[in-house]
């Protein structure tokens, strides 16, 4: 079983064995993925020591890795299509982020695929997750064999959140559970490099989540808008410094990334809005392409 020492180099294939080892004779199975989604994570470094692993951890893995794909400490990990599953995602140069979530999320471990730069110390939450479930397995050991056992694990002996883990980073994000997997939004780092934008979108009204964009159908959006399930593309650039006829140059370049945009969106039952800072941008857009919902923000 591993414990703190268990280290993540430079190759998955030298870790493997960490997440994949054998029960002992006699020991209790967990109906659920939880054990073996505890022991993956503790491969990985995480910027919320683990809480959101351990939070996620009975859900099927990529479930649990699109939830919390935001707390990965993607500084030191590098990933790489080597199934060429994702082929699709990394033609989109505009969001990197896909391309690595689609390969995190595989189901199996594929070797060479995520490769962690240094060591790795289990995170704290993860290491009292599996504490957690080692204890209540023996337990379960412990019991008295003529015990009559329910066909089912009731949910109330299920394990419990470890205590002392402190809030969570972000809440979970309300979701039908029939909804498309790539439909699922989530938090991401902002793409960073242009503050003011950053700062704009995270004034959005009634934002879910400042201070991060949303991943959803494999686009990263710059803001989503839950209680009305509306993702927006803002545009900050100072339009109306720019001749009439450069405008309608600027514009037209730019139109076929937000009609994708509007088409992702709407395919996972999502509104679009395209956010502007002068009225003369709104009407570029508007005679370019009337179908497209574009709003001038007053708040930046």
């Amino acid at each position: 079983m591993p414990h703190r020492t268990c280290i993540a180099p430079l190759l998955l294939l030298l870790l493997s064995a960490c997440a994949t080892m054998e029960p002992t004779p006699g020991e209790i199975e967990d109906p659920s993925p939880r054990l073996a989604n505890l022991q993956r994570a503790a491969l990985y470094p995480w910027t919320d020591d683990g809480q959101c692993v351990v939070r996620e951890a009975s859900n099927e893995w990529p479930i649990l890795a699109e939830r919390c794909f935001y707390a990965l400490d993607r500084d030191r990990m590098r990933f790489r299509d080597v199934t060429k599953k994702c082929a699709v995602a990394q033609a989109d140069a505009t969001a990197p982020a896909v391309v690595a979530l689609c390969i995190f999320a595989a189901p199996e471990i594929v070797v060479g695929a995520v490769i962690v730069v240094g060591a790795v110390v289990v995170a704290v939450a993860i290491q009292e997750g599996i504490d957690a479930y080692q204890r209540n397995a023996s337990r379960e050991r412990a019991k008295p064999k003529t015990q009559t056992r329910p066909a089912k694990e009731p949910v109330a002996q299920k394990e419990p959140k470890p205590k002392g883990l402190g809030p969570d980073v972000l809440p979970p994000i309300p979701s039908d559970p029939t909804e498309r997997p790539e439909c699922r939004p989530v938090p991401v780092p902002h793409a960073g490099g242009n503050a003011p934008h950053d700062d704009c979108a995270d004034l959005i009204p009634q934002n879910s989540f400042p201070g991060w964009d949303v991943l959803v159908n494999g686009k990263q959006f710059d803001a989503l808008v839950l209680v009305t399930r509306t993702l927006w593309d803002i545009k900050t650039d100072n339009f109306d410094i720019h001749s009439p006829r450069s405008q309608d140059f600027l514009a037209k370049v730019k139109l076929p990334e937000l009609q994708r945009e509007d088409r992702l969106a709407k395919e996972c039952g999502y509104n679009f809005i395209v956010g502007v800072r002068s009225p003369a941008h709104k009407a570029v857009l508007l005679k370019l392409d009337p179908n497209l919902k574009v709003v001038v923000m007053n708040w930046c």
